[in-house]
Order: structure tokens, then C-alpha cells, then sequence
């Protein structure tokens, strides 16, 4: 590491680790969840979920990923810069005004409606793209209805050459719903009315639904990024980030002693309290206020008080005094607690939680060329 950049750590309040390895090794224990003949994707977007698309997308490539999905045009056009050579889609689909770019860049819309559909194949013709077929989402997709139109008139996708045909499951982490079956009859329905394509349904979750939903191409997102894909089951997939944040003050509080903005938190007992250079503008939610925790060595300590912008504070009565002390490190994310750990104590899900820490840590690649 340069002096300049070992600086810059030293002086963080907290530091984010990103092992890129982990990284590439869950997309590989993804891989082996499908038969060789399926191509595996990777989402990407929003910045690789937030560990950084420079970084993370030339990891994946080494390690034989070809095809990239991500939401935008402009993230789009950012990942270009990054591979040159590798397919990317762009979920968002089509908007106006960047029907240029896509072709500049070499970048594959999804088309989500018919509209989409009719401007791809006139303005560029026999240019790669990928039908979005909804299913039971109702959100993007093509309709039943326009389905029905594709397969009445031929034409509107005869000057189109189909990079895929895709669609996406409402509750794929829910294996025993029953809108993962009814989604899956739906995409096979519209697949056998559409022209031959390659066909994908399944993200993370969907992979391990079985092998009736991987068809030709899956494209994982969040597990990449060790998010659990399997909620209530153990998570097969690695950690990839560790959260690391200084103390910044440790100090005896008396009991009765309130603790942060609204005086939320009343210590039962005469305690120490250690602030902490962490805050909801880290993306630490102040939804976590009061609840969850970090570690000190190993031990862990209860978050107590609100959460605040820039700092969040933490009970260490249970520490001693040599571990506990202005300096110190405490972990916020580690193999024992994880992104979705963090998530559940704030009320969320690991997807917002990871794409929502924040800019002003130090950032460590581990297995970066």
C-alpha cells in the first residue's frame, strides 16, 4: 500500500474492507449450483451493490464472467470504461435520448414494453437486445397483452436479434411460494410463443429453486456480495465486507444518565459508554438506534441511544478499559455478524444496508491486482 494511501487510513474514522476474493468465490460456488452449459451473469449495479464497480467487475472477469447486467445507462457507460470487451445490459431498458449511446458503448437494452420494442428494431436494427417479459412482477416487463401482440405480428421482432428473453420472480427467496411455479408456467408459456432465445429467470435466489428455473443464463446480484440467499437457512455464501470504526471517547455515566439525542436510552447501572465515529450518514441506520450491536476482541457490546449522523455509541462496561479507549477499533461488520445481522437490527434487508455504506470510510481491497 502507498505511503500516501496508508496515511489516509491511519487518520479514518472507520474503515471498510472489501475482499474481492470472497467476492469471486461466491460467484463460483453460484456457478456450480448450475449445469455447465448455463451461462453465469453478474448484477452489478448501483456501483456493485456499493463495493465498487472498478474493482469488483475486473475481479469477475478474471474469473470468467462475460455478461454483466446493470440498472442504468450512465452505469452502463461507467462499466464500458472498465471492460472493454464484455456484453452488458441495461435493465432500465431504453430512455430518450440515449439510443446513441447504447450503440457507442456497445450496450444491450432490456426492452421492458412494446414501445421500447418498436423504436429498437426501427432506429437499429438487427442490434442485440433482451425481451423483458413480466410474468407476475408488475413492475417492468412486457405485458401478457403485448406478448400476445409480438406473437400476432412477427414483424415488430423480426429486425431485433434477440440476446435473450428474460423475466423475474416476486419470491424467489420463498421457495415455497406458490407464484414461484405460476411465474415459471408464465415464462415457459410466453418462451414457446415467442422466436428461439436464450432464456434467463433466475437471480440469486431462483438459483437454488433447482434447475427447472436456470434455463440458459442466471444472473446473481446480492449473493455475489454475501448476501444471504437462502434467508432462514444457514448462508452459504462468504462475507465480503468488514467494518472497522474508531472510539473516539470512552467515559463513566452514572446511573439514571441519559445517552444521545431525545435521551431515548436510560443506563440502568453506573456504565461506560464509548462513542464511536459512525453514523446513519455512514449509511449505519438510525433505524439500528438501540438495537443491534458491535464486537471489542471478540466480545460484544449493545449500540445504546440513537444514532446519530456521524456517530453511533455503544455500552463497554462489560470491556476492559485497555481494549475500550479512545483509538481502539471496534468491528461493526465481521464473519460473526454480518450484513444481514446489521440489516435485521435496523429493519431492513442486506440489499439496502450494503449499497448504503457510506463514502467516507477508508476503503481496503483484499485480492485487488
Amino acid at each position: 500500500m502507498p505511503s500516501e494511501r496508508r496515511a489516509a487510513v491511519a487518520r479514518a474514522g472507520a474503515i471498510l474492507e472489501i475482499d474481492l476474493h470472497a467476492v469471486v468465490a461466491n460467484w463460483r460456488r453460484l456457478k456450480r449450483e448450475v449445469a455447465r452449459t448455463v451461462r453465469m451473469a453478474a448484477v452489478i449495479k448501483a456501483d456493485a451493490y456499493g463495493l465498487g464497480v472498478a474493482q469488483v467487475a475486473p475481479a469477475l472477469a478474471r474469473a470468467g464472467c462475460d455478461l454483466f447486467f446493470v440498472a442504468s445507462l450512465d452505469e452502463g457507460l461507467a462499466l464500458r470504461k472498465v471492460l472493454p470487451k464484455a456484453s452488458i445490459a441495461i435493465l432500465d431498458g431504453l430512455l430518450a435520448g440515449g439510443d446513441g449511446d447504447f450503440v457507442r458503448a456497445r450496450l444491450v437494452p432490456v426492452l421492458n414494453e412494446l414501445g421500447q420494442v418498436m423504436r429498437w428494431g426501427k432506429t437499429h436494427p438487427y442490434r442485440p437486445a433482451i425481451l423483458h417479459i413480466d410474468t407476475g412482477m408488475e413492475r417492468l416487463g412486457l405485458s401478457r397483452a403485448e406478448v400476445d401482440r409480438l406473437t400476432a405480428h412477427p414483424t415488430l421482432l423480426a429486425r431485433i436479434r434477440l440476446a435473450a428473453i428474460m423475466s423475474h420472480l416476486a419470491c424467489a427467496d420463498e421457495p415455497g411460494h406458490p407464484k414461484n411455479p405460476e411465474q415459471l408456467a408464465r415464462f415457459r408459456a410466453s418462451l414457446a410463443q415467442l422466436p428461439h432465445a436464450p432464456a434467463s429467470l433466475a437471480s440469486s435466489s431462483a438459483i437454488f429453486l433447482g434447475r427447472d428455473y436456470h434455463f440458459k443464463i442466471v444472473r446473481p446480484g446480492a449473493a455475489l456480495f454475501g448476501i444471504n440467499p437462502l434467508p432462514g437457512k444457514p448462508n452459504p455464501m462468504r462475507a465480503t465486507v468488514a467494518l472497522r470504526a474508531k472510539i473516539l471517547q470512552v467515559r463513566d455515566v452514572d446511573a439514571g444518565a441519559t445517552v444521545g439525542y431525545g435521551a431515548t436510552h436510560r443506563m440502568e447501572r453506573p456504565s461506560r459508554i464509548a462513542t464511536v465515529a459512525v453514523g446513519y450518514a455512514d449509511g449505519w441506520l438510525r433505524s439500528a438506534s438501540d438495537r443491534g450491536s458491535a464486537a471489542i476482541a471478540g466480545q460484544r457490546v449493545p449500540v445504546v441511544g440513537r444514532i446519530s449522523m456521524d456517530l453511533l455509541t455503544l455500552d463497554v462496561t462489560a470491556i476492559t478499559a485497555n481494549r475500550a479507549k479512545p483509538g481502539a477499533y471496534v468491528d461493526l461488520l465481521d464473519d460473526a455478524y454480518g450484513i444481514d445481522d446489521a440489516a435485521e437490527a435496523a429493519g431492513t434487508i442486506g440489499y439496502e444496508m450494503l449499497t448504503l455504506l457510506g463514502r467516507r470510510y477508508a476503503r481496503i481491497y483484499r485480492g485487488a491486482r
